[in-house]
């Protein structure tokens, strides 16, 4: 299954937002808290509360840096 190129901002927003929210959370879990039992449940949670916000965010900001770096880079 193939998802139309018309859709790519959104899934790019979409993926790297989610790969960002779980790396960031689970290092600021573990350097905080440390690793115990209850850190998958607490991590799960960390990462449900946190991408809503940054899954917007990722998508309003990408296109003005991507013109940014482009102008820095050019």
């Amino acid at each position: 299954m193939r998802i139309p190129a018309r859709f790519a901002p959104i899934l790019f927003s979409a993926l790297l937002s989610s790969v960002m929210v779980c790396i960031v959370s689970g290092f600021v879990l573990i350097t905080s808290q440390g690793i115990h039992p209850g850190l998958p449940a607490q991590w799960l949670k960390s990462c449900l509360t946190t991408w809503p916000v940054a899954f917007p965010t990722v998508a309003i900001v990408a296109p003005w840096v991507r013109r940014i770096v482009g102008r820095i880079t050019a």
